[in-house]
C-alpha cells in the first residue's frame, strides 16, 4: 500500500493500513493514530469512519471476507457440478491467499473464526466462505447420491477444508520457497484434485 490514498476512498485505505500494521507490528501495535500516519492524514480524520481501533478491526475482517467469499462465490457459479464445484473453491481459496498473504496472517492469526463441523443443525454465526464450503459440500453428496454417515460426511469435510487452507497457509509462510509459481500449479490437478 503506498503512504497515500485516492480522495474519496480513505475507509478502505485505513482498511489496508490496518492489516498492513497488524502483520508487521502485531494487533497491539493498531491504533487509529497509526492509520492515519500511514495514509498521511490528520489523526482525526479516521473517527469520520471509525469509533475506534475494534470498529477498525471489525471492518478489516468483514472487508476481507467479503472479498474472499465473493470469489468462492463466484468459483461455484462458473462451475457445471457440486464436485467441480469444491475443486474449484480450492483453487479459488490458494489463489485468494497467494495474492493477498496479509489477509490469510490477519484472518486466521488472531481472528476469531467460527466453523461448525456438524450437519445436525443450523448454526448462525459460522464463517460465510465456510457455510459455502459446506452446503457446496452436501450438493456433491446429494448429486453423487453417496449414502454417508454424518461422521463420514463431517470428517470429509473436515480434509476438504483442511486441503485447501495448508496449502494456503504453507503459501502464505515467510521462508517457505518452492520451484513453481503457486497460482500456475493450483491451476493445474496436481496439488487439488
Amino acid at each position: 500500500m503506498s503512504d497515500n490514498y485516492h480522495h474519496g476512498d480513505l475507509r478502505r485505505a485505513l482498511i489496508d493500513a490496518g492489516i498492513k500494521i497488524i502483520n508487521e507490528s502485531g494487533e497491539a501495535a493498531l491504533s487509529l493514530r497509526k492509520a492515519a500516519a500511514m495514509c498521511s492524514v490528520s489523526h482525526a480524520a479516521p473517527y469520520a469512519h471509525f469509533k475506534d481501533k475494534d470498529e477498525l478491526m471489525e471492518a478489516i475482517k468483514t472487508h476481507i471476507t467479503e472479498q474472499f467469499t465473493s470469489e468462492l462465490s463466484a468459483a461455484v457459479k462458473g462451475s457445471s457440478d457440486a464436485e467441480s464445484a469444491l475443486v474449484d473453491m480450492g483453487r479459488h481459496y490458494v489463489a485468494f491467499f497467494v495474492r493477498r498473504p496479509d489477509y490469510f496472517k490477519f484472518l486466521f492469526g488472531g481472528q476469531n473464526i467460527t466453523a461448525h463441523i456438524r450437519f445436525d443443525k443450523e448454526y448462525e454465526n459460522d464463517y460465510p466462505p465456510f457455510v459455502l464450503l459446506k452446503e457446496t459440500y452436501l450438493e456433491y453428496i446429494q448429486e453423487g447420491g453417496y449414502e454417508k454417515t454424518p461422521e463420514e460426511q463431517e470428517t470429509e469435510l473436515l480434509k476438504l477444508w483442511a486441503s485447501a487452507h495448508g496449502l494456503a497457509a504453507i503459501a502464505c509462510m515467510s521462508g517457505v520457497e518452492v520451484p513453481f509459481d503457486w497460482e500456475d500449479k493450483i491451476s493445474g490437478d496436481i496439488l487439488i484434485r
